[in-house]
């Protein structure tokens, strides 16, 4: 079976909306104003790091098992092309982000795009969602 190379580039970042109480939040802006954060964000930013750094084994182990690739996986519509050429289908699995250029018809997807799996963000184009919405785990 031939090996087919896939490219990756520099994720994105998604908003995410939480909700606070007010106490949190005060004691949040305590911080701030104290000169510990530049902002609000910094701090949030801070924290979520902090736990994901104190969990790493756990997802070092997690990915593993799952045979999940980490960080950004991207297709071109050559990708994929190449990938139909060769006769193979793809299982996406990825923790981060999986993109499909817009110029990826869903035809092409779905001759090539067996399944997946994305803990994060998954970016392609409405075709292509809804083409291989029943595939998306």
């Amino acid at each position: 079976m031939k090996e087919i190379e896939l490219r990756t580039k520099v994720a994105d970042s998604e908003k995410i909306t939480i909700n606070l109480g007010p106490i949190d939040l005060g004691q949040i802006d305590l911080l701030v104003q104290e000169g510990f954060y530049a902002n609000r964000t910094d701090l949030i930013r801070t924290a979520i790091r902090n736990q994901i750094a104190s969990h790493a084994e756990a997802v070092r182990q997690t990915v593993l098992r799952k045979s999940l690739v980490l960080g950004l996986q991207h297709f071109s519509r050559s990708d994929l092309e190449a990938v139909r050429q060769a006769g193979q289908v793809l299982q996406i699995r990825v923790l981060g982000m999986a993109s499909i250029d817009s110029d990826v018809s869903a035809e092409l997807a779905l001759e090539t795009i067996e399944s997946i799996t994305v803990l994060g963000a998954f970016h392609a184009s409405p075709a292509v969602k809804a083409a291989l919405a029943g595939r998306i785990r």
